[in-house]
């Protein structure tokens, strides 16, 4: 019996803005900080020790994961990694999602946010917004970074990372992983063999712990959000 442990990070400036964020890396609010802290507080009360922690190379999801380990006085390292990165949402980068469901329509909106295989526009390269620009990913290849994406690529790039590098360890090891809405959501469609249609609408809550308990073969045998108050969509075993 192994644990896989899925936390959004806390609320961002961004989030709080209501602007698309993507790869623009951004901080965490006081609240993003304190969601956080409740999170490693209600993983500590499961008793539930943690082998190996992962990221993305995001600001705001790395921040989450120091906090939980702070809170659980766990001092391992993490691996950090660009494909548990949030989806790039192109040429919508920064904008405002109330401004733009006035704009362009919110099932406009919602078809960019949530379909499968539909990307917005690409990202202009001199945008400060784009990742090339920014110094968190000075490291990346740059052939690797995206110009956009689409729920499905940002699928792609999240399972196998996840199949390569983590999927071996949960055989016999407990495992956590602070990343995004949409790097969460990737993992759960593939996790929990969801369609195209539920992963559309499937809600991922800023520091809500997913805890998914698993058997042999690592078979899901139970999932629940520890905050009982802010779950969304739980998807019940």
């Amino acid at each position: 019996m192994s644990f896989l442990i899925l936390v959004r990070h806390g609320q961002s400036t961004w989030n709080l803005e209501k602007r698309f964020t993507g790869w623009v890396d951004v901080g965490l609010t006081e609240k993003g900080q304190s969601e956080a802290n409740k999170a490693g507080l209600l993983i500590k009360e499961k008793n539930i020790e943690i082998n190996f922690y992962y990221s993305s190379l995001q600001l705001r999801a790395n921040d989450t994961l120091k906090i939980i380990q702070k809170v659980s006085n766990d001092k391992k390292n993490f691996s950090r990694a660009w494909q548990l990165n949030e989806r790039h949402y192109g040429a919508l980068t920064g904008l405002n999602k109330l401004e733009m469901n006035k704009k362009i329509g919110e099932d406009k909106v919602f078809e960019f946010r949530r379909s499968w295989d539909i990307k917005p526009e690409p990202l202009n390269k001199k945008s400060p917004y784009h990742p090339i620009n920014i110094e968190t990913y000075k490291n990346m290849p740059k052939e690797m970074i995206p110009d956009t994406e689409s729920l499905k690529d940002t699928y792609e790039r999240v399972t196998k990372y996840f199949d390569e590098e983590i999927k071996d360890k949960l055989e016999d090891k407990n495992i956590l992983i602070s990343a995004h809405g949409n790097s969460i959501r990737a993992l759960c469609k593939k996790l929990f063999a969801l369609d195209n249609n539920q992963i559309s609408h499937l809600e991922i809550p800023t520091g809500n712990p997913l805890v998914i308990k698993l058997g042999n073969n690592s078979k899901i045998i139970k999932c629940e959000y520890l905050d009982k108050d802010r779950a969304k969509n739980l998807l019940v075993f």
